[in-house]
């Protein structure tokens, strides 16, 4: 019998589960594209410059306050009052935040309901079909995700590499942008993928697939410093825009591999080392910092809504 304890601390759920738990996915997936499936080994970059500067992009959300809206109807119907937030750190021998954006909203089924104005800023009333968790929680995505992809446009003249914390998503036209995914949840492709990533070392890749058709993303695995306690741990998805050719995916993949380890977080300093990357663990505690007081603005709500 072997016992290992992850340092991913169980608050956050897991950062991967065993490599036979994850949930196959049913995107389309071709493990073949840079090398066939049956040539797929774990791949050394040492002779690979890492980047110069990188610049991430992450967000933050909260909910600020339960709201009971009633219509025009009569009928009350549950909303929610919450914060988010999105930022950009450069990081090239020092970290400077760029730039910060929050945005305060009001999710409410309740047709026409007014924007909610207190002393500390405005929740604007942003419309959902109906008052039901998943629901609010996609709304609170999309409001958090439409930030990021605002700020990463900004951010892009810079000639950093850009490095988005998830996937890519409404990033996926921002040309030579990585998607770095720490929580894996889901498998793409035959199981050799995972097998291949299960062996990988410290800085080593897997080889590259494209996950998708219409909307097509290259995507491969990284190990970053750590102790390895399970199969897959320490282990990240990377993806880039399918726009982008094999040769230029595979030199992104290869710097991906070279420069974030660098950046790979201790566990007696992260809960959720080695993934939450340094800058981006800083960039989260800034952008908290920039929501506001939970419990002043909480009063503020309640004096705005009497």
């Amino acid at each position: 019998m072997r016992i290992a304890i992850d340092s991913w601390d169980p608050g956050y759920g897991s950062g991967a589960s065993d490599v036979l738990d994850l949930v196959p996915s049913e995107v389309p997936t071709d493990a073949g594209a840079e090398v066939p499936l049956e040539r797929w080994a774990p791949r050394r970059v040492d002779d690979v410059a890492p980047w110069d500067g990188v610049v991430f992009v992450d967000g933050v959300q909260r909910i600020d306050a339960r709201a009971w809206v009633t219509g025009d109807d009569g009928v009350t119907r549950q909303g929610l009052c919450v914060s988010v937030a999105a930022g950009a750190v450069r990081c090239n021998g020092v970290a400077e935040v760029l730039d910060v954006l929050v945005d305060r909203a009001l999710i409410s089924p309740v047709g026409g309901a007014d924007h909610l104005v207190t002393r500390h800023g405005m929740w604007r009333h942003v419309p959902v079909a109906e008052d039901d968790i998943e629901v609010f929680d996609r709304a609170i995505g999309r409001l958090r995700a439409s930030l990021e992809a605002t700020l990463a446009q900004q951010v892009a003249s810079s000639g950093d590499q850009i490095v988005v914390d998830g996937p890519l998503s409404q990033h996926r036209h921002l040309a030579g942008a990585l998607g770095y995914v720490k929580t894996l949840q889901r498998g793409y492709g035959p199981p050799d993928v995972l097998r291949v990533a299960a062996e990988l070392q410290p800085g080593e890749r897997t080889p590259m697939l494209v996950i998708g058709e219409s909307v097509a993303r290259w995507s491969w695995y990284v190990r970053l410093p750590g102790a390895i306690v399970h199969p897959l741990a320490g282990v990240v998805r990377c993806e880039t825009s399918g726009d982008v050719s094999l040769t230029s995916a595979a030199e992104l993949a290869d710097a991906a591999a070279r420069s974030l380890p660098r950046f790979a977080s201790a566990a007696h300093k992260d809960a959720r080392a080695p993934q939450n990357l340094y800058p981006i663990a800083g960039l989260e505690r800034a952008l908290r910092s920039r929501l506001g007081d939970q419990g002043l603005l909480l009063r503020a709500l309640r004096s705005a809504a009497a």
